[in-house]
């Protein structure tokens, strides 16, 4: 079934609503999701989780049946440390003040600011696909400009690259999700989801204002953390799709452990981009030895 035994509800933090499932039992983890997705992209592996730990899978702000702040000059709405404040404040509703977090893609990206600014609360962190945005950017060269264009063309003033993707949602949605080789099939149920957001006016510009936040007042904090020293100081696990773009570009264990003051351990995972999706039984596998 799908989530099995989750509930889906909604509920308050201080910028808005934010829509979530919750389910299982034990120590607390937090799952964020990337981007063009929603929480649904864990429905392969949350039921499974939720046998050990208390699972919490919301939506991003900005994203899907989440609130989408509007627009504004200096994105600060849209800006990590909003988002992960939504974050925190999600598990406060829960009463967890510290917990676990397993996250994907632009959810790894709020997970790593999470992991700064509240570095009582977080156990430890899980990324997948990902390196630090800011290095990203700082080693930006045609492989990287062509290969995550998107980047660039989402960040371009509102309303650009709302108006040309909203003029066809799906077919540019579709395209978006074939640009790294995989062999994933989106389930049903998650790819409903997916296609509903993709056709909300409201979920792409909120999509937009993440990335417009992360050329702008996320490079900002990013380089003011890395000036003052400022690490994340719990285990990092991170993890890699072999077919994908991360681990033939970087040596992605070496660059977090410059940003991480604890143990970093991880590897390739035989998949695309969308790890949970094409290769849930080793992610689980690393997500069991990680998390213990």
């Amino acid at each position: 079934m799908f989530f099995d035994g989750f509930t889906l509800t909604t509920i308050e933090v201080p910028g808005g609503s934010i829509r979530l499932r919750h389910g299982g039992s034990g120590p607390p983890l937090l799952l964020l999701h990337g981007n063009p997705q929603s929480h649904f992209m864990w429905h392969r592996i949350a039921p499974t989780l939720a046998r050990r730990y208390t699972v919490i899978c919301p939506d991003l702000r900005g994203y899907a049946g989440s609130f989408k702040p509007p627009p504004s000059a200096d994105h600060a709405p849209y800006a990590k440390t909003a988002m992960a404040a939504d974050m925190a404040a999600v598990m406060e509703h829960f009463g967890h003040r510290s917990f676990l977090i397993g996250s994907h893609d632009r959810g790894a990206r709020v997970a790593h600011r999470l992991a700064l600014d509240y570095p009582d609360r977080v156990r430890k962190l899980a990324v997948l696909d990902i390196i630090p945005t800011l290095e990203h950017f700082e080693r930006t060269n045609m492989s990287f400009a062509l290969g995550y264009y998107h980047w660039f063309w989402f960040a371009q003033p509102h309303p650009f690259p709302e108006e040309l993707i909203n003029a066809a949602p799906e077919v540019w949605w579709r395209a978006h999700v074939q640009r790294d080789p995989g062999n994933v099939e989106f389930h049903p149920d998650a790819l409903a989801d997916y296609l509903q957001a993709a056709r909300d006016p409201s979920a792409i510009m909120g999509m937009c204002e993440d990335y417009r936040a992360a050329a702008t007042i996320d490079l900002e904090h990013d380089r003011a953390s890395r000036a003052a020293g400022h690490k994340v100081q719990c285990p990092i696990l991170a993890l890699w799709g072999a077919k994908g773009r991360i681990g033939g570009w970087y040596d992605a264990l070496a660059i977090w452990q410059q940003y991480c003051a604890a143990e970093v351990i991880g590897g390739a995972v035989n998949s695309g981009h969308y790890l949970p999706e094409e290769a849930p039984e080793e992610v689980l596998a690393w997500f069991d030895r990680f998390f213990g």
